[in-house]
């Protein structure tokens, strides 16, 4: 393809890049930042995990404070308020974009469809995992796990039986925001919450705050997920 296929599904834009008949799928919600910089993520995606097909379906996010949020919070910067529109995004993804994605572009084996996402959509597919078993693996990088009360969700549910891969900038907890400075802390307790489980995790440190080399992040994330696969 010359550039992503573009879909419209139940009005959400999706961008598929890679191999859409590739029968490991990566469904990441993003935004027009984080859609600028795919094009990016695919490419180092190839880099970081050469010869192994993929596809990722990029959906667009409108309210992004809301549809990738399980509970109601109050803002952590701003005056914007966090909703609990996830279950929705969730199940627009199982119930509308696999469905769409599966009769549009049949492949070969039985497709794998894993969650990717970055910041708040990092924590969206590390609750996606915790929260349905449609999915083989999350990629969740610089997740937003200083969500008030993620980790006392995690710690009371059973760890998600796919593979899970974390990342974190090493300066992102160096902020003065003091619910964003427990994200470091968080991680730390997300990790160990997986591993003592048994679970099949990786947390890896990149360096820089929370703004650096999104698009490297999550690829790194999905190649890991990919490697898995293999």
């Amino acid at each position: 393809m010359n550039g992503p296929e573009s879909l419209c599904i139940a009005g959400k834009q999706t961008a598929l890049y890679g191999d859409p008949a590739a029968r490991c799928r990566f469904l990441q919600p993003v935004d027009e930042s984080d859609l600028r910089g795919m094009a990016e993520e695919a490419e180092a995606v190839k880099r970081l995990a050469p010869g192994i097909p993929f596809c990722i379906a990029a959906f667009s996010v409108e309210d992004w404070n809301r549809e990738l949020t399980p509970w109601e919070a109050p803002p952590a910067f701003g005056k914007t308020p966090f909703g609990s529109g996830a279950r929705e995004t969730l199940s627009f993804a199982e119930g509308r974009l696999i469905p769409e994605l599966e009769r549009l572009y049949p492949s070969g084996q039985a497709a794998k469809y894993a969650l990717c996402g970055y910041s708040l959509a990092g924590l969206f597919a590390l609750w996606g995992v915790y929260s349905s078993d449609r999915f083989s693996g999350a990629a969740a990088a610089s997740p937003s796990v200083w969500y008030p009360d993620w980790i006392s969700f995690a710690a009371s549910r059973p760890a998600p039986a796919v593979p899970v891969y974390l990342s974190l900038g090493d300066r992102e907890e160096k902020t003065r925001n003091p619910v964003m400075a427990r994200v470091g802390d968080c991680i730390r307790e997300q990790y160990r919450l997986l591993s003592e489980a048994g679970g099949d995790c990786a947390l890896e440190w990149n360096p820089g705050n929370h703004f650096m080399d999104s698009a490297l992040r999550t690829a790194k994330g999905i190649a890991w997920l990919l490697r898995k696969a293999e």
